[in-house]
């Protein structure tokens, strides 16, 4: 697999910084679970992004055109008994070493040192707002060389947040990121499928979860991207639902919103399946016309085309087939000009993917819908959701919910589907499940 290519990254960012700048970036902090138990641990994305290092207690520092090195890391130092107690330190060599870092020091002396580098630079580049002790320690350390023993020092200007510049460079994906994306992608598609022929009644929402985990890990993809949804019934009408406690019932649907991620980045994958085995009538119309609207949107997926065009597609293709369905009264002008179609898919069909499932990136540039570009990742996730305390439908349709997802690279030409592994005509669904009954 192509290796990521970090120093480029910094070299395209400093470059846009200027000369005389610095930019500042902490990584992410452990975070307590209960008493002495921490979550596991989760690289902060964009200093994961910038320098490919995976430890707590640790500050990026970039400094365009610096004499001794432009990037600098401060980290913590080797630890023989805290490391045979929590797991092996990189330390200042290894920073140095491994991660070509240009020079490296203990993240104990950054209040010595810190101050210094920014000294007399015109531009500090920081992410403002992400972490607010943080933003108050450069405030502190911008504030030391005002102090009157420095007065004969250039206590830095301009303070920029580095969030968005650095959002659009990760929004352009590289082969290398393409590369794991697709990984990701169908490692999650072997986890769907084998849930597909796990799933029975009499089984619980629980069962269908732990198919998708240990295929995951068996994958080499030892960890979720986000939190499995798995929602049998009526449970498929609450968009985020990640209780997956519940039993599994004949002639229910079972929806499952779940991805893992492969060094860093996800996948993000929803299929929409019946519990027997195979479709109810009903259940069939609905999930045709969700993946009508699926295909139809995706094909909106070509650079030029807007990213609202996705968005517009499936509402255009859902609303009327739920005229058509007689769920929707009225013209399809009307409906779509009173967004009646909100009561039954009210979010938008997708969103950029990346190192964040819920990826970074503008969805509009001065006011209007982001133009589509090759490199670009997203997602395309039309859904159907008609509760079963809905009384202004008929009963047959109560109930149901259906979403439909895939992962898809804008390319020079059109798309291409990361997920397209995983089973999505109804017809090739039902077999898979009959098949592996």
């Amino acid at each position: 697999m192509q290796a990521i290519n970090f120093a480029a990254r910094r070299k395209r960012l400093m470059q846009w910084m200027g000369p005389n700048s610095i930019a500042i970036l902490p990584a992410a902090s452990e975070k307590v679970r209960s008493r002495d138990v921490n979550y596991p641990y989760r690289q902060d994305s964009d200093f994961w992004y910038l320098t490919g290092f995976n430890e707590p207690e640790a500050v990026v520092v970039l400094i365009p055109n610096r004499k001794h090195g432009e990037f600098i890391l401060f980290n913590r130092e080797k630890d023989p008994m805290q490391e045979t107690w929590h797991g092996k330190r990189l330390g200042q060599e290894g920073a140095m070493g491994y991660l070509a870092a240009d020079d490296a020091f203990p993240i104990t002396d950054i209040d010595d040192i810190l101050p210094g580098l920014m000294e007399g630079k015109e531009r500090i580049y920081f992410e403002l707002g992400v972490n607010p002790e943080f933003d108050q320690q450069i405030l502190e350390w911008r504030n030391q060389l005002s102090q009157p023993q420095n007065k004969s020092v250039a206590r830095p200007g301009e303070m920029i947040d580095l969030k968005h510049h650095l959002h659009e460079m990760r929004l352009i994906k590289t082969q290398a990121e393409i590369q794991r994306m697709r990984f990701a992608a169908n490692a999650s598609a072997k986890a769907h499928k084998a849930l597909m022929s796990a799933c029975a009644a009499g089984k619980s929402e629980a069962d269908m979860e732990a198919e998708l985990l240990y295929h995951y890990a068996k994958n080499a993809c030892r960890n979720a991207a986000y939190p499995s949804i798995v929602a049998a019934g009526d449970n498929a009408n609450i968009l985020h639902y990640i209780e997956n406690d519940s039993a599994l019932k004949d002639g229910e649907l079972l929806l499952v919103d779940a991805g893992c991620e492969f060094e860093y980045y996800a996948s993000d994958i929803s299929r929409t399946i019946p519990i027997s085995g195979q479709y109810t009538e009903p259940q069939a119309q609905l999930y045709d016309l969700v993946l009508k609207a699926q295909l139809a949107a995706i094909e909106m997926v070509k650079p030029g085309n807007h990213w609202n065009d996705i968005h517009d597609k499936a509402v255009e293709v859902i609303t009327q087939g739920l005229i058509e369905l007689k769920i929707l009264k009225g013209s399809l002008k009307d409906n779509l000009a009173k967004e009646t179609y909100k009561e039954f898919y009210m979010h938008k069909t997708g969103h950029w993917l990346g190192l964040d499932v819920h990826d970074v990136g503008d969805y509009q540039v001065h006011g209007q819908s982001r133009l589509l570009e090759a490199g670009m990742v997203l997602t395309v996730e039309p859904g159907i959701y008609i509760s079963k305390s809905n009384r202004k439908v008929a009963k047959k349709w109560r109930g149901i919910g259906i979403r439909i997802e895939d992962d898809v690279v804008v390319t020079k030409k059109g798309y291409d589907i990361l997920s397209k592994a995983v089973p999505k005509c109804r017809d090739e669904i039902e077999r898979w499940m009959q098949q592996t009954a």
